[in-house]
């Protein structure tokens, strides 16, 4: 009878052992995910996803240095929250699984908001807007608008925004066409260059370097067929750091250094909010 009262203790014991154990996982988990802006200032750097194959965003430079306007605009976050900035390159793909397995600390790299991606992580406030056109061979008459797109190729990026509107809002509504993905813009222009797709969806700032240090002989035809709002992605439950980077974003706009770094990558003043 005494053994079987002191097991009864000891499991009692060892239960509340385990509960307070976990009580304070989940309290360390909780204050490792409150903290991160702390983390970050402690460590003195921040970790920055990008594509590194989007120009003028972001991109290696002649030097082998991560240069563009995301690039810029992740630097100017970074020294204003006090601490360096570091840049990690990743397919586009893979760019919000790695955020949310803490590969990086936030994605600058022209993540557009949509009510998908806001479920899986948290954005800052637009830090551009871009307007989407459609992209085709200058030799090409068949494809004036998006309404053209019916049985025909279309080339976009991987897992972007730009992909899932072609699958899920044009295709329903202009018919069936092919789309060919591809990890980056240097490669899906190429292929149109080359004729291997009819068309593609882009931003003409994103085309202007790709096209001048290549030849290729394409050209944005008809009117914007969507606008995309992109800002900096945070992993879900950051507020602090979405607090912080949001009132870095609105000083640099308010002393002039946004439209500075704007006029530096596309020659003209942003366009008024």
């Amino acid at each position: 009878m005494k053994k079987a009262k002191w097991l009864l203790s000891l499991a009692a014991v060892s239960s509340l052992l385990l509960a307070a154990c976990g009580a304070n996982t989940t309290k360390e988990a909780d204050k490792d995910e409150a903290n991160a802006l702390e983390q970050i200032q402690e460590e003195g750097k921040i970790t920055v996803g990008i594509m590194g194959t989007y120009a003028p965003y972001n991109y290696l430079n002649e030097n082998k240095v991560y240069d563009g306007f995301d690039v810029d605009i992740a630097k100017e976050l970074a020294e204003r929250l006090g601490v360096e900035a570091e840049f990690v390159a990743q397919d586009f793909s893979g760019l919000i699984p790695g955020l949310q397995k803490d590969k990086f600390d936030i994605l600058v790299s022209q993540v557009t908001i949509t009510e998908e991606r806001q479920k899986q992580i948290d954005f800052t406030e637009p830090y551009i807007t871009n307007q989407v056109k459609v992209i085709v061979k200058e030799s090409n008459t068949d494809i004036q608008t998006k309404e053209d797109f019916k049985g025909k190729k279309i080339g976009v990026g991987l897992g972007t925004n730009d992909e899932t509107y072609l699958r899920t809002e044009l295709m329903p509504e202009v018919g069936d066409f092919t789309i060919n993905t591809y990890d980056d813009v240097i490669t899906t222009l190429k292929d149109l260059d080359s004729g291997r797709i009819d068309a593609t969806i882009n931003n003409v700032y994103a085309l202007k370097p790709v096209v001048e240090q290549n030849g290729y002989a394409i050209k944005a035809v008809g009117e914007p067929i969507k606008s995309d709002k992109a800002a900096v992605a945070v992993k879900k439950g950051n507020t602090e750091l979405v607090e912080a980077l949001n009132k870095a974003l609105e000083e640099m706009k308010q002393d002039g250094t946004y439209e500075e770094i704007f006029m530096k990558w596309f020659e003209e003043a942003p366009p008024a909010e």
